[in-house]
């Protein structure tokens, strides 16, 4: 386990999958997280069930999704990601869902999303950490230039939400920029 200021990250377990399941269904916690991409949800149980067997075996030398539990009381409340995890290039790509909407702005992602970025440059020894969100996700944006992540580039047009196009906005870090770095 992984403890910060406001959240825990722990391994996923088989009794996570109903969170995820309710997550996946909820219209606005699916128009946040991806701009409604309809790939995300809604899903069925058996649909992710077939998927969540997959999350719970992968290789956390190459990716891991990850459990977020507030530290207040224990709910489980989102969960973080990593993938495309190179450790030639020494780079990796994450990402954050807080699924329960009480905790939304309140700082659960942001402190879910630093322990992620230092467990991934302190243990791996990366170099750099990519991100992306959609541009009408200004939550988000504000939450990732705030940890340290800059804008390195868009995708114009790339996401589709209630009829009107948004870029994909592409973040990074390097070692360097990481507020916690040894220097």
């Amino acid at each position: 386990m992984i403890e910060g200021k406001l959240v825990r990250l722990r391994a996923l377990r088989a009794e996570d999958a109903e969170h995820h399941l309710r997550w996946r269904n909820d219209p606005e916690v699916v128009h946040w997280a991806t701009g409604g991409d309809p790939r995300f949800g809604p899903v069925t149980a058996e649909a992710l069930a077939l998927g969540f067997e997959t999350m719970l075996r992968l290789d956390p030398r190459e990716s891991a999704v990850l459990t977020v539990e507030d530290l207040a009381d224990g709910t489980v409340i989102g969960m973080v990601d990593y993938r495309d995890l190179d450790p030639i290039a020494g780079q990796a790509t994450v990402g954050v869902t807080i699924g329960e909407r009480d905790r939304w702005g309140r700082g659960h992602g942001s402190d879910a999303l630093r322990l992620l970025v230092a467990h991934l440059f302190d243990s791996f020894g990366l170099h750099r950490i990519g991100l992306d969100t959609w541009s009408g996700n200004g939550r988000a944006v504000r939450a990732f230039t705030a940890l340290g992540f800059r804008e390195e580039g868009r995708r114009r047009g790339a996401v589709l939400v209630a009829g009107k196009r948004h870029d994909t906005v592409l973040f990074g870090m390097v070692r360097e920029e990481w507020p916690g770095a040894a220097r």
